[in-house]
C-alpha cells in the first residue's frame, strides 16, 4: 500500500483563514403536494336571493309600520287632546226647562230642553227602531261603529247627484257629535267624532247605543228625547207609538225644526212617508202595510200659533223679575186665551194680505187685554219666523188723534164738558199751525163731536185750556211711561208709545177708572209642583173719575157709532179711538168692548208712509174681526163695562 503523500494527497485541505470554505449545497424544503384544484364557483340558487330580499323588504316594511304608527299616534293624540270627559254620556246634563201654560192648562210654549225621562230598548216599539235604523244607518247593527260601506254609497250618491245629499255618518258617529262634539263642518271634528265613535262602540252593545241615542237626540220644539217626544207631539206614552207616529219621529230627527208639526203638519207628514218608503226598502214593511200605515191618523195636538211665541217672549222675560233666573224646571201659567190668540192672528195675517199690497203696509201688531190688565192675545208682528222684534211691546210709535184720550182728560179735569163749543178754525200755537185730516174747517162744534171726528184744531185748544203739562200728567197717570215732549203738538200723538203702553190707558175705561196694569203670568210652579209665585190682586187706585169715565166712554162710542170709527162697530157697546200720524206712517185704533179693550196698530218698520190708511181703515177692520168673537165667545176674563 502506497504512503501518502506528503503533498497532502489524500487528506483534506485546510481553509485559509478568512477564506470562504467550499459552498454547501442548499437544503431543499420538502415539495407541498400541489393544492386541489377548487371546483368553479356555482350562482346562489333564485329561492334564497328572493328570500334575502324577502326579509330586506320587511325589515324595511317594519320599519315603515312602526314610523307610521307613531305618526298615526301622535296625530290621534293632536286630535283627541281637547276631547271632552266622555264618562259622562250615560249621565244626561241640560238647560232647565219652562213651560207656559195658557189660561185653559194647555202648553203653548217651552224654553229650554224638554227631558221626560228615559226609556229602555225594550220598551221601544220595535217599529220605531225600524224606521230610525232605515233613515239613519241601515248597518247600524252589523258595523263597529264606522261603516265603510256607508261612506262608500255615500259617495257614489254624491257623485251622482252632482252634490252632497247623503252622508256617510252612523248612527253612532251622530250620537258623538251630539252628546261631545259641536257640528262644525272640519277635519278635526270629523277625527274626534270617529274616535269618539269607536270608543262608544268598545264600550256599549248596540242596544245600549241605540237607547242613549233614543234618550239624547233633539226631535224639534224643544224635546229632548223619544219620551218628551211622544208626549210632545201627540200626547202618549213612547211605549204606544203606532207605525205612522214613529215613521214621524224618525223623519225629525233629519231636520227638527224643518219637519217640525209644531211648524208645518203638511211637511211633518211628508217626511213620515218618506221614512215609510225607507223602511220598505229596508225590508221591514210591505208596500201595503206602509199605505195603510199612511192612512192612519196620526193623532197630533194641537198646536197653538207661532204668533203665540212673541207674548211667550214677552212673558219670560218678565218672570224674572219674580223668581230670578231658573235654575230648575219651572211652569207659568198665563193669562192668555188660546182662542182669542188664534183669532188676533188671523186677523192681522189676513188684513195684511189682502190689503198689505196696495197699501204698502208691511207690519201689524194687535193686543187684548181684560179690564183687570190680563194680557188675553198679542200680536207682535206679520210673522214670529221672520223677525222676533216685538212690535206691540217695542216699538215707540206717533199714536196721532189715539193720544187725544188724554187730552180731553185733561180738559175735562181742568173743567170744560163734552157739550162745550169750540171753533175749528186755522189756529197758531208759537208759529205752530195744525191742520185737520182733509183740510177743511167745521167752525163752531161741540167737544163730543171734535173728538169723535178726530178735529185736530180743537183738541190743540183744549190742550193749550188744560195746559200741556196736565195733559202730561193724564197720560203718565194711565199708564204712558215712554217720554213726552212737551211740544204744542202732544195734543196730536207726536211722541212715541207702545202699543201695550196705549192699550192699558184705554182698557181704564173698561175696568170703570181704574188703572191698569198689563200682565201675564198668574203663577209660577217649580218642577215639584210647588208654587213658587201667585199674583194676588192688583193693588188699582182710581185714576178718572167716575164722571170722566161716563163722558169719555160716550164720545168713544159716539167715535165708532157715526165717527171716525164706524168700520170698528159691533153692535155691542164698543167705543173707541183712531189714530193717524202724519203722511200715515202709523195707524191706529184703540178701544173696548164686552169687558176687554184692543188695540191695533198698522205701519212700516222703517217708517215708511203708507198708501192712504187711516186708523178708520186697516185698523178699524183687523180691531172688529178680533172683538167680534171676543164678544160672541164671552172671554173678558175681567168686569163688564
Amino acid at each position: 500500500m502506497a504512503a501518502p503523500s506528503r503533498s497532502g494527497a489524500g487528506r483534506p485541505k485546510r481553509r485559509a483563514a478568512g477564506s470562504p470554505g467550499p459552498k454547501r449545497p442548499a437544503r431543499k424544503k420538502p415539495a407541498r403536494p400541489p393544492a386541489a384544484p377548487r371546483p368553479p364557483r356555482r350562482p346562489a340558487p333564485r329561492g334564497r336571493a328572493a328570500r334575502r330580499l324577502a326579509l330586506r323588504g320587511a325589515r324595511w316594511c317594519l320599519v315603515a309600520a312602526i314610523w307610521v304608527a307613531v305618526a298615526l299616534g301622535a296625530a290621534l293624540a293632536w286630535y283627541a287632546w281637547d276631547l271632552p270627559e266622555l264618562s259622562t254620556v250615560e249621565t244626561p246634563t241640560r238647560r232647565p226647562a219652562v213651560a207656559l201654560r195658557a189660561a185653559d192648562g194647555t202648553v203653548f210654549a217651552r224654553y229650554g230642553e224638554l227631558h221626560s225621562g228615559p226609556v229602555r230598548f225594550e220598551d221601544l216599539p220595535p217599529y220605531f227602531v225600524q224606521a230610525v235604523s232605515a233613515t239613519e244607518d241601515r248597518r247600524f247593527f252589523e258595523h263597529r261603529g264606522i261603516d265603510p260601506f256607508g261612506i262608500l254609497r255615500a259617495a257614489v250618491a254624491n257623485i251622482r247627484a252632482g252634490g252632497v245629499r247623503q252622508g256617510g255618518s252612523t248612527l253612532t258617529q251622530q250620537l258623538a257629535k251630539n252628546l261631545f262634539l259641536t257640528p262644525a263642518r272640519t277635519l278635526r271634528r270629523k277625527v274626534q267624532e270617529a274616535i269618539v265613535a269607536l270608543w262608544l262602540e268598545a264600550r256599549f252593545t248596540k242596544r245600549q247605543i241605540f237607547e242613549i241615542y233614543a234618550n239624547r237626540v233633539y226631535f224639534g220644539s224643544g224635546a229632548y228625547g223619544a219620551r218628551a217626544a211622544a208626549a210632545r207631539y201627540f200626547g202618549a206614552p213612547v211605549e204606544r207609538l203606532t207605525l205612522h207616529q214613529s215613521a214621524l219621529l224618525a223623519g225629525l230627527l233629519k231636520a227638527p225644526s224643518r219637519y217640525s208639526p209644531s211648524r208645518s203638519v203638511q211637511a211633518a207628514r211628508g217626511r213620515a212617508g218618506t221614512v215609510l218608503a225607507a223602511m220598505v226598502d229596508a225590508g221591514h214593511l210591505t208596500p201595503a202595510r206602509a199605505e195603510a200605515a199612511r192612512r192612519t191618523p196620526l193623532g197630533l195636538l194641537p198646536s197653538p200659533g207661532a204668533g203665540s211665541r212673541y207674548f211667550a217672549d214677552w212673558t219670560l222675560a218678565r218672570s224674572t223679575g219674580y223668581v230670578g233666573r231658573a235654575g230648575a224646571d219651572l211652569t207659568m201659567r198665563t193669562t192668555l186665551d188660546p182662542r182669542l190668540q188664534r183669532a188676533a192672528e188671523r186677523a192681522v195675517g189676513a188684513a195684511l194680505a189682502a190689503e198689505g199690497g196696495k197699501s204698502r203696509a208691511g207690519q201689524a201688531a194687535a193686543v187684548v187685554m181684560a179690564a183687570d190688565g190680563a194680557v188675553r192675545a198679542m200680536v207682535g208682528g206679520r210673522s214670529y219666523s221672520a223677525s222676533q222684534f216685538n212690535r206691540a211691546t217695542q216699538a215707540l210709535r206717533q199714536p196721532g188723534s189715539a193720544f187725544k184720550l188724554f187730552v180731553y182728560l185733561a180738559g175735562f179735569e181742568a173743567g170744560l164738558a163734552p157739550d162745550d163749543v169750540f171753533v175749528d178754525e186755522p189756529v197758531s200755537v208759537a208759529g205752530w199751525r195744525p191742520r185737520n185730516y182733509g183740510g177743511r174747517f167745521r167752525g163752531p162744534v161741540r167737544l163730543d163731536r171734535a173728538f169723535a171726528e178726530s178735529v185736530n184744531t180743537v183738541a190743540v185748544q183744549v190742550s193749550e185750556r188744560a195746559g200741556r203739562a196736565n195733559v202730561e200728567a193724564a197720560a203718565r197717570r194711565l199708564g204712558i211711561t215712554t217720554p213726552i215732549a212737551a211740544h204744542p203738538s202732544i195734543a196730536l200723538g207726536t211722541s212715541g208709545v207702545t202699543l201695550l203702553e196705549l192699550t192699558a190707558a184705554y182698557a181704564a175705561l173698561a175696568a170703570g177708572g181704574a188703572a191698569v196694569w198689563p200682565f201675564g203670568i198668574e203663577a209660577i210652579e217649580g218642577a215639584d209642583g210647588a208654587e213658587l209665585f201667585r199674583r194676588e190682586g192688583s193693588g188699582r187706585r182710581r185714576v178718572i173719575a167716575d164722571g170722566h169715565v161716563r163722558a169719555l166712554r160716550a164720545m168713544m162710542r159716539e167715535t165708532v157709532r157715526a165717527g171716525t170709527g164706524r168700520a170698528a162697530a159691533l153692535g155691542a157697546g164698543e167705543g173707541g179711538k183712531t189714530g193717524t200720524s202724519q203722511s200715515s206712517r202709523d195707524a191706529w185704533f184703540v178701544g173696548f168692548a164686552g169687558g176687554l179693550a184692543a188695540g191695533v196698530w198698522v205701519g212700516n218698520d222703517d217708517e215708511t208712509p203708507m198708501r192712504g190708511v187711516t186708523g178708520g181703515g186697516m185698523p178699524a177692520r183687523i180691531w172688529r174681526a178680533i172683538m167680534a168673537e171676543a164678544v160672541a165667545a164671552g172671554a173678558a176674563g175681567g168686569r163688564r163695562p
